[in-house]
C-alpha cells in the first residue's frame, strides 16, 4: 500500500490572496511618503538654519555680543537668542527679534529663506543698505519693524502683497522713492509707519481704501500732490501727515473714518476751507491743521466737537469770530492754539470752563476789547494774546492770573494796553519763565515786585512809556536770558549789579534816559551776544571790561550817547562780532588796528567821533565785512587799496575827514551810488570822475610807469643771480646738522634778539599766549609793521627744548600745505646776557586754538562751534594728516595731535602747529641727536605707544579720533565722567548711536525744527561719531587711514555745504 501524502492547506485563503497583496504595496507606500516627507521637514529646518547664519554673515559688529550663541556648530538653532520657534513640528523659525541690540551691518536677503517668519523686529540698531526686495515675499510675516536704522534706497516693490501683513513700520530711515503700490492695495494691513524718511511722489490713490486700516504715519517726509478719497475706512483712528509738501484740500470724504481719534496734517501746503465732515467725527481728539494755507471760517462742527483735547489752527488765514461759547462747546480742551490767523471780535469769556486747558495761543490776529480774566484755570500754563488790539481796562486780567500758580509764559506784547502795571505782577506764579509785555502804552515806573519772579529768563517790556529808574530787584533775576527795556523814558543810572546777570544774552536798554557810566561789572555778563545801550546820556570811557566778553556776536551798539576816550585796543577779542556801533560820541585817539582782528564784522559804524590818524593796514582782514561808515572825523591819509577786494563790501562813507591822495579804482568804488567821500578836499581820482573830484597830478603817475618799466627789465637778471647764489650757499651748507639748513633760513627775513624783545613788549605776560615746558608764545608785532605775529620762544634751559626747536625747524623745512601753520622767519642768537636764544616766528593766528572755543576758561563766555564749522575744522585736520601721511616722502607723524595744537585763522580754517614731537618714519632725513622716542599727551596717545610699539601713522589716527570725538561732545579725554568708561572712546560708544544726542556738545547750536534737527543728526553728527570710534579703535590695524578718514569727512562736508 502506497504511502499517504500529506498536503498543508494554505493559510490564506485563495480568494484573499489578491487583497492582501495590495494592502501590502499599499503599506509600503504610505511607509515611504512619510519617510520622504520627515526628510522634507528636515531640509526645511536647516534651511532656516543656514538662513540665520546668513543673516549672522551681513552683520559687521556686534558689540553687545547678542549673536554669540549663534554659531556653525550649533544645530538647536531655537536656542539662539533673539530666535523664537514654532511649537509644531516641523521646527520652523517664526519670530527674529532684536531690539536696540546695537547690530551693524546689512539686512541680508537671505532673511527671505525663513519661509515661516511671523515677526521680524529689528528696531532701533544701526543696519545701513536697502531693505531686501526678498523681504516682500515672506507669506506668513506679519510684523515687520526696521524703524530707526540707516537703511536707504526704495521700499520694495513686493511689500504688502503678502496677505498676512498686519503691521510695517519703517520710521527713521533714508528711505527714498515712492509708496509702492502693493502697500496701498494691501487688504491685511492693519498699521503703516512710514515717518521721518525721505520719500517722495503721492499718496497713492488705493491707501485711504481698507476697511482694516487703523494707523498711518507718513510725516516728515517730502510727499506731494492732494490727499485721497477716503472710502472704507471705518476702522482708521490715527492719520499723520504732518511736514510734507501735500497741496489741495482736506476731502469732504475724510468724514467716512468715523473712527478717527487724531487727525495731524500740520505744515504742508493745504488750502480752501476745512469741510464741515470733519467736525462730524463722533470721536476726535486731535486735530492739527496748523503751518498751512486754509481759509474762512472755521466749520460750525468743528467747534462743536466736544470730544477735542488738541486743536491747532495756528498759521493759517481763517477769518470770523471765536464762538462766544466755545468754552461750553469744547470743556475737554487742554490746548486751543490759533494764532497767526485773521480772527476778530472779542476773547470770549467762556474760555474759562475750559478747565483742564493748559495752551491758549491767539496771537497774532485782529481781537479787540479787554482781555478777561481767566484766573479759573488752574492748570493754564501758556497764554499767548500778543499782537492784537487787545486792552488792559483796570488790569484786572493780570491779578486773576496770579491764581494760574503752573503758569510759564505769558506774552501780550504788541497789543494797546495802558495805565501803569500794578504790582500785582510781582504774585505770578514763582515758575513764570517769559514775561512780555512790549510793544504797548503802558506807563508809569517798573514795579519793584517784578524782581520776585525768580524764574523769569526773559522780561521785554520794550517800547512802552515807563519811567523811572530800573529797580534794582530786576538786576538780581539771576536766570534773565533775555532783557528788553528800549524805547521807554527810563532815567537813572545802569548800577554795578548788571553784573549778577551772569546768563545774560541779550540786553537792551536803547532809546531811553540813562546817564553816568557803563559799569565795568558788564564784563561779568560773559555769555551776551547782543548788546544795545545806544541813544541814552551815557558818558565816561568804554569800560576795556565790557571787550572782554568775547561771546559778543549779535551785536554792540552804544552809539548816540556822549562816551569819551579811545577804543580800547581790547576791543580784538570780540572775534565773533558782526556788528559794532559807536557812532555820534566824543570818542577820541586813533582807529586800533586790533579791530582788524574782529573778522567776523559785517558792519562798523564809527561816525561823528573825534578820531585821527590813519586806516589802518590791519583792516584788510576784515574780510566778510558789509557796511564801513567812519565819516565825520579827522582821519587822514590815503585810503587804502585793500578796500576793492571786499567782495561783501555794499556800503562805505568816509566823508568829512581829511583823507588825500587818489581814491582806489575798481570793486566797490565802480558804484558811486554806495560810497559817499565828499568833504574830503584832498581826494583825487585817477581815471575819469565818477565822484565829481579832481584828477590826480599826471607826473608821479608817469614815473611809477617808468620805474615799473625798469623794473621789468632789471628783476629778471638780478632774481637770477640771487637764485644761484642761493644755490651755492646751499650746497656749500648742506650737512650742516647743528643748526637749521641755511636754505631754510636763507629764504626768510632777519630779525633781532632786539626785535622779538620789542615785538613782545619786554616779553610781558600781557603778551603772552601760551606757555610750556619746553616754549612759550608771545603775541607781538615787530617795529614798522602792521601785522601780529606769533613768537615761539624756546626755554633751551629745559630738556628737550633744544630738540623741539630742531625739530619745527626740520618739519617747516620739508612741508608746506594750507592746513599746517607756516613760519614768517626764526632766530638763531644769544640773548642780552651771552646765553644762547632761539625763536620761531609764526602767523598770528586770529580766532586762536581749538582747545579754547571747545573748552572756554572758566570766567570767559563760551564761544559757540557750529556743526558746520566742527565739520570744516574736522575736514582742515584730515586733509593736513593725509598731506603729512600719505603725499610726503618719508611720511610724517606729529605724535601729538590736540585740540590745543590746532589753531584757527581769521576766516576760521584750521592749521596744525607745534611739532616739537613729530617724527619722520625715515632716517634719510637728517636730524639731530635725540629726535626719537614718542612725545604725546595723556588722553590722545595711541595705546600702543604706551606698549612700547613703534611710531606709526595709526597713531595720530588714533590722537585725530579723540579730537573728532572731543570736539563733536566738548569733554576732554581725561574728564571724570569719561574716567567712569574709561577712554572717551567708550564714553561715547555705550550712547552710540540711539543716545548719541544725549553725550553730543550742548552748547553746540541746532536746529528748532525736529525734522531738520533729525536729519542733521543722521546725515551729519552720526557719521562724523562714527568715524571719531573707527580711529580710536584700541588695536591700530582696526582703524583706517587717513587717506580714507580725509575722504569721508570730505564728503560729509560737501553734502552739507549743498544744504546752505
Amino acid at each position: 500500500m502506497a504511502p499517504q501524502v500529506f498536503r498543508t492547506q494554505p493559510l490564506i485563503p485563495p480568494s484573499y490572496q489578491s487583497l492582501f497583496l495590495l494592502c501590502t504595496i499599499l503599506i509600503f507606500l504610505s511607509s515611504n511618503t512619510i519617510i520622504f516627507s520627515s526628510a522634507q521637514a528636515t531640509n526645511k529646518t536647516e534651511d532656516d538654519r543656514q538662513a540665520l547664519l546668513c543673516f549672522k554673515a551681513g552683520i559687521s559688529k556686534d558689540p553687545a555680543g547678542v549673536l554669540g550663541s549663534w554659531s556653525n556648530d550649533s544645530l538647536n538653532f531655537c536656542s539662539w537668542r533673539g530666535v523664537n520657534c514654532s511649537t509644531t513640528l516641523p521646527i520652523r523659525v517664526v519670530s527674529l527679534q532684536f531690539r536696540s541690540a546695537q547690530l551693524t551691518g546689512t539686512l541680508s536677503s537671505c532673511t527671505a529663506a525663513l519661509t515661516s517668519l511671523v515677526q521680524l523686529n529689528l528696531w532701533n540698531n544701526k543696519l545701513s543698505g536697502s531693505v531686501p526686495e526678498e523681504i516682500g515675499e515672506l507669506r506668513s510675516l506679519q510684523t515687520l519693524m526696521l524703524a530707526a536704522n540707516r537703511l536707504s534706497g526704495n521700499i520694495p516693490l513686493s511689500l504688502g502683497t503678502a496677505a498676512s501683513l498686519r503691521y510695517v513700520n519703517l520710521a527713521n530711515n533714508s528711505l527714498s522713492g515712492a509708496i509702492p503700490d502693493s502697500l496701498a492695495n494691501s487688504s491685511s494691513l492693519s498699521e503703516i509707519i512710514l515717518s521721518r524718511n525721505n520719500i517722495s511722489g503721492v499718496i497713492p490713490a488705493n491707501l485711504f481704501n481698507s476697511s482694516k486700516l487703523v494707523a498711518v504715519d507718513l510725516r516728515s517726509n517730502a510727499l506731494s500732490g492732494a490727499i485721497p478719497h477716503f472710502q472704507k475706512m471705518s476702522a482708521l483712528q490715527f492719520l499723520d501727515l504732518t511736514g510734507n509738501s501735500l497741496s489741495g484740500t482736506i476731502p469732504a470724504s475724510l468724514g467716512n473714518a468715523s473712527s478717527l481719534r487724531s487727525l495731524l496734517l500740520a505744515q504742508n501746503k493745504l488750502a480752501r476751507s476745512i469741510p464741515e465732515t470733519v467736525g462730524q467725527i463722533p470721536n476726535l481728539k486731535r486735530v492739527d491743521l496748523s503751518n498751512n494755507m486754509f481759509s474762512g471760517y472755521v466749520p460750525a462742527t468743528l467747534y462743536n466737537a466736544s470730544s477735542l483735547t488738541f486743536f491747532r489752527l495756528g498759521s493759517n488765514r481763517f477769518t470770523g469770530q471765536l464762538p462766544s461759547d466755545i468754552g461750553h462747546s469744547l470743556p475737554n480742551l487742554e490746548t486751543l492754539a490759533m494764532g497767526l490767523n485773521g480772527f476778530r471780535g472779542s476773547v470770549p469769556d467762556s474760555l474759562t470752563n475750559m478747565s483742564k486747558l493748559r495752551v491758549l495761543d491767539l496771537s497774532s490776529n485782529s481781537l479787540t476789547g479787554v482781555v478777561p480774566s481767566l484766573g479759573s484755570l488752574a492748570n493754564l500754563s501758556v497764554l499767548l494774546l500778543g499782537d492784537n488790539k487787545l486792552e488792559a481796562d483796570d488790569w484786572a486780567f493780570l491779578t486773576s492770573l496770579t491764581n494760574c500758580t503752573q503758569l510759564l509764559i505769558l506774552s501780550a506784547d504788541g497789543n494797546i494796553l495802558n495805565g501803569s502795571l500794578p504790582k500785582a505782577v510781582g504774585k505770578l506764579s514763582t515758575k513764570l519763565q517769559r514775561l512780555s509785555f512790549g510793544r504797548n502804552q503802558i506807563s508809569g515806573d517798573i514795579p519793584a515786585e517784578t524782581g520776585k519772579l525768580v524764574s523769569l529768563t526773559l522780561l521785554d517790556m520794550g517800547q512802552n512809556m515807563l519811567s523811572g529808574p530800573i529797580p534794582l530787584t530786576v538786576w538780581n533775576l539771576r536766570n534773565l536770558v533775555v532783557l528788553k527795556l528800549s524805547m521807554n523814558r527810563l532815567s537813572g543810572q545802569i548800577p554795578s549789579t548788571v553784573g549778577n546777570l551772569v546768563q545774560l544774552s541779550q540786553l537792551h536798554l536803547d532809546d531811553n534816559e540813562l546817564s553816568g557810566n557803563i559799569p565795568a561789572n558788564i564784563g561779568q555778563c560773559n555769555r551776551l551776544l547782543m548788546l544795545n545801550m545806544s541813544v541814552n546820556h551815557l558818558d565816561g570811557s568804554i569800560p576795556r571790561e565790557l571787550f572782554s566778553i568775547s561771546s559778543l556776536s549779535l551785536g554792540l551798539d552804544l552809539s548816540n550817547n556822549n562816551l569819551t576816550g579811545p577804543i580800547p585796543w581790547e576791543v580784538s577779542n570780540l572775534i565773533n562780532l558782526g556788528l559794532l556801533n559807536v557812532s555820534n560820541n566824543k570818542l577820541s585817539g586813533s582807529l586800533p588796528s586790533e579791530l582788524g582782528l574782529c573778522v567776523q564784522l559785517l558792519s562798523l559804524q564809527i561816525k561823528s567821533n573825534m578820531l585821527n590818524g590813519s586806516i589802518p593796514e590791519y583792516f584788510s582782514k576784515l574780510k566778510v565785512i558789509q557796511q564801513i561808515d567812519l565819516s565825520e572825523n579827522n582821519l587822514t591819509g590815503q585810503v587804502p587799496q585793500y578796500f576793492v577786494n571786499f567782495s561783501s563790501l555794499n556800503y562805505i562813507n568816509i566823508s568829512y575827514n581829511k583823507f588825500e591822495g587818489p581814491i582806489p579804482t575798481g570793486g566797490i568804488f565802480r558804484n558811486s551810488a554806495v560810497v559817499f567821500l565828499q568833504g574830503n578836499t584832498g581826494l583825487c581820482e585817477t581815471a575819469a570822475a565818477i565822484f565829481g573830484l579832481h584828477i590826480c597830478p599826471t607826473s608821479s603817475a608817469t614815473r611809477r610807469k617808468i620805474n615799473t618799466r625798469l623794473l621789468l627789465i632789471v628783476a629778471p637778471p638780478i632774481t637770477i643771480a640771487v637764485f644761484s647764489l642761493l644755490c651755492v650757499v646751499v650746497t656749500i651748507m648742506k650737512g650742516t646738522k647743528a643748526q637749521p639748513s641755511e636754505s631754510f633760513k636763507e629764504t626768510m627775513r632777519r630779525v633781532s634778539y632786539g626785535d622779538i624783545l620789542k615785538a613782545t613788549n619786554w616779553f610781558s605776560l600781557v603778551n603772552r599766549i601760551s606757555s610750556s615746558h619746553t616754549a612759550s608764545v608771545y603775541i607781538g608785532r615787530f617795529e614798522f609793521e602792521t601785522d601780529l605775529v606769533a613768537i615761539k620762544v624756546f626755554h633751551l634751559s629745559e630738556q628737550g627744548s633744544r630738540n623741539s626747536f630742531f625739530t619745527e625747524c626740520e618739519v617747516l623745512k620739508h612741508t608746506r600745505h594750507r592746513n599746517l601753520v607756516q613760519a614768517i622767519t626764526l632766530c638763531s642768537t644769544v640773548d642780552s646776557e651771552g646765553e644762547e636764544f632761539k625763536a620761531i616766528v609764526y602767523e598770528f593766528m586770529a580766532n586762536g586754538s581749538l582747545d579754547m572755543w571747545i573748552h572756554p576758561r572758566v570766567g570767559s563766555s563760551r564761544r559757540l562751534l557750529s556743526l558746520g564749522q566742527r565739520i570744516r575744522i574736522a575736514a582742515d585736520v584730515a586733509s593736513a594728516l593725509d598731506y603729512m601721511h600719505n603725499q610726503l616722502t618719508p611720511p610724517l607723524i606729529h605724535c601729538d595731535l590736540k585740540p590745543s595744537n590746532v589753531l584757527l585763522d581769521y576766516d576760521m580754517t584750521s592749521r596744525i602747529c607745534d611739532f616739537g614731537s613729530a617724527q619722520f618714519l625715515s632716517s634719510s632725513i637728517g636730524r639731530p641727536e635725540g629726535f626719537i622716542g614718542v612725545g604725546g599727551t595723556i588722553g590722545y596717545i595711541a595705546p600702543e605707544y604706551g606698549m612700547g610699539c613703534k611710531v606709526s601713522t595709526g597713531g595720530d589716527v588714533y590722537g585725530f579720533g579723540v579730537l573728532l570725538l572731543e570736539m563733536l561732545t566738548a569733554r576732554r579725554p581725561t574728564d571724570v565722567l569719561c574716567g567712569n568708561a574709561l577712554s572717551l572712546h567708550k564714553y561715547v560708544d555705550r550712547a552710540f548711536p540711539e543716545r548719541i544726542a544725549e553725550v553730543i556738545d550742548p552748547h553746540m547750536p541746532s536746529e528748532e525744527d525736529e525734522a531738520a534737527a533729525s536729519v542733521r543728526m543722521q546725515n551729519y553728527i552720526i557719521p562724523l561719531v562714527s568715524i571719531g570710534l573707527m580711529c580710536t579703535m584700541e588695536s591700530p590695524k582696526d582703524r583706517p587711514g587717513m587717506h580714507d578718514v580725509c575722504a569721508k569727512i570730505v564728503a560729509i562736508k560737501e553734502a552739507f555745504v549743498e544744504t546752505l
